[in-house]
């Protein structure tokens, strides 16, 4: 299967690491490789790690040629297992972004226009979307749709698919367009973008494998080393920006003490005073770039 992915914000978040030879960074969101080849190309050794096994196959044979390059299985939220013989390391890159072909290729179950089993795990394990619908009661169902989807009709989107038990990914969007209101369908978006937004991130983990790379940056880096995030969706560049915020502290001492006394300051330095976002050159030949959000902070002590 092939993997042809636009990367997000390359430029942006390759700046931001300032790669160069004798660094290692981590990749933790392998993907198409784009990120990693950039990286790469300044003179830095990278570890690539994707729980996409079509993912590491396709960037292990685009990368081929660079010898400071190794691709290993596992997710971002996996970084101190999967990497800890290179450990601490110069930098960290996380795209949460779904990546294209993941999206587009209708035999993995993401994709509400494309008929495919439902199915919206990016690795082989764990349970499917459907078995997730299958086996959640109503309430909780209704739950993962609205905290994850922040889908306003979560209830009646809930009861509809428990009622239907889809197993193909055009069941569940034709469930999810009887329980809204014709009236209610947004117009930017197709009407099941945020229930198959709210269910990927339910099969994958996705915000409790931030929350452990989050938690386990302190342990990554080394001093000088940077970490740089690229969030898409609210719910994950909120987590993003209020533990960087925790990473950094906030000295409470009175003005005028030559060093801070009050524990407040962090061990860390924001690189980022606010998100950076995609260019409307960017958006204009990538739409998908158009909700990025890039964060990065710097490992001081």
């Amino acid at each position: 299967m092939a993997f042809s992915h636009q990367t997000v914000l390359l430029t942006e978040a390759v700046d931001l690491l300032q790669p160069g030879a004798g660094k290692v960074i981590l990749d933790g969101t392998l993907g198409g490789g784009g990120h990693t080849e950039a990286l790469l190309v300044r003179g830095a050794t990278v570890i690539g790690v994707d729980r996409d096994p079509v993912a590491l196959a396709a960037a292990t044979a685009r990368l081929a040629g660079h010898a400071h390059f190794q691709a290993r299985a596992g997710n971002f939220g996996q970084l101190l297992q999967v990497a800890s013989d290179v450990l601490p390391v110069d930098g960290v890159l996380v795209d949460l972004g779904v990546s294209s072909p993941q999206l587009d290729v209708a035999e993995r179950g993401f994709s509400f226009n494309n008929d495919g089993p439902l199915d919206m795990r990016m690795g082989a394990e764990g349970r499917t979307a459907a078995e997730l619908i299958a086996e959640e009661d109503e309430r909780e169902l209704a739950r993962i749709i609205y905290e994850l989807g922040e889908e306003s009709f979560s209830r009646p989107i809930a009861r509809e698919l428990k009622r239907a038990l889809p197993t193909r990914t055009l069941e569940a969007a034709e469930a999810v367009k009887r329980a809204v209101p014709r009236k209610a369908w947004p117009q930017r978006i197709h009407v099941a973008t945020k229930t198959f937004q709210a269910l990927r991130m339910a099969v994958n983990g996705e915000l409790e494998a931030l929350d452990a790379l989050l938690a386990a940056l302190p342990r990554l880096l080394k001093v000088g080393g940077r970490a740089a995030v690229i969030a898409f969706h609210s719910l994950e560049d909120r987590k993003v920006k209020e533990a960087f915020r925790e990473l950094v502290g906030r000295c409470k001492c009175p003005p005028g003490l030559p060093v801070c006394v009050c524990g407040g300051e962090g061990d860390f330095a924001p690189v980022t005073k606010k998100a950076i976002s995609a260019s409307e050159h960017e958006v204009e030949l990538n739409p998908r770039s158009r909700s990025a959000h890039l964060r990065a902070v710097e490992k001081i002590r």
